[in-house]
């Protein structure tokens, strides 16, 4: 009786593809820093607004394994004048299979970019530093909010679609 259990339990594992997820590469695509302003930005009274772009994208490389790129863009101005702007491209290499559509789409679009957030936020930072610039610290990013939010517009466009 205990080996037709186990067989039983086996058999439907086998049928069952099992969830697999690994980070092969984190690396920077892309890098930018410009302070079109300089030097005479450093003369100025120090009031700066910063404004943040955040984009995600992912492309099948093969079976099973995606890149992901977070692009990060933080234009930061004194007055009415920009100070500087500072972009990544954050990418990132992963190994995922055994998952539906739907989980799929939510480890592309808010697990991963939340990986490579860290390393994105800090080659920001370092930029910001090199150019002579107090630090940028970059809050944390809701990347799961920010999924639900995209895929309520999708879901909102299709219906519109099919009307």
């Amino acid at each position: 009786m205990a080996d037709e259990q186990q067989n039983n339990a086996t058999a439907n594992g086998a049928n069952q593809q099992q969830v697999q997820f690994a980070l092969q590469r984190i690396y920077v695509k892309d890098l930018s820093f410009e302070s079109p302003k300089a030097p005479a930005v450093f003369q100025s009274q120090w009031n700066p607004q910063v404004n943040l772009d955040l984009n995600t994208r992912h492309t099948k490389l093969q079976d099973d394994i995606y890149e992901v790129v977070l692009s990060l863009s933080a234009t930061v101005t004194n007055g009415e004048e920009v100070t500087f702007i500072a972009e990544v491209q954050q990418g990132g290499i992963f190994a995922i299979g055994g998952l539906d559509e739907a989980s799929m789409r939510h480890t592309l679009g808010a697990f991963c970019p939340n990986i490579l957030f860290p390393y994105a936020r800090e080659a920001i930072d370092n930029l910001v530093l090199r150019g002579s610039f107090p630090p940028l610290m970059l809050a944390p990013v809701n990347f799961d909010a920010l999924f639900a939010q995209s895929e309520q517009r999708r879901l909102a466009e299709a219906g519109q679609a099919e009307a």
